[in-house]
């Protein structure tokens, strides 16, 4: 019986992924990579990123439009499945803004990370 949850994100660019798995400093591989999950049950996906758990791996498949995050989360004991998707998904967005303003000449004045966390960006833009 497989334990493997596919999890649904809004994640699309597959340069902002890796990115967003870097500043959450996470090892990965790119390629035709199966992962682990329980009793040795395997799924092939795009980017497998490697856990502290032996046997089990966090993945990453496109699909039609979108990744998706392909986990047995059963034998993932020190990632928390909702902080990880919600830190991936802020770091996702925070390179996919900053690239999008950077093609539309903006320039990035401050950035400033608040209490809870969320990303304050100042830009400016001169004609």
């Amino acid at each position: 019986m497989s334990h493997f949850s596919t999890i649904q994100t809004q994640i699309v660019a597959k340069e902002y992924l890796l990115k967003a798995l870097n500043d959450l400093h996470l090892k990965w591989q790119e390629g035709n990579i199966e992962i682990n999950g329980y009793q040795g049950n395997k799924t092939r996906v795009e980017i497998c990123v490697e856990t502290n758990n032996a046997g089990f791996d966090i993945g990453f498949r496109k699909n039609a439009k979108n990744y998706e995050l392909i986990a047995d989360w059963w034998g993932i004991k020190d990632i928390n499945q909702e902080e990880f998707v919600q830190n991936l998904t802020q770091r996702y967005a925070y390179h996919a803004v900053k690239d999008q303003l950077e093609q539309q000449d903006f320039t990035f004045v401050e950035e400033e990370i608040k209490d809870d966390k969320t990303i304050h960006l100042t830009v400016r833009r001169m004609y």
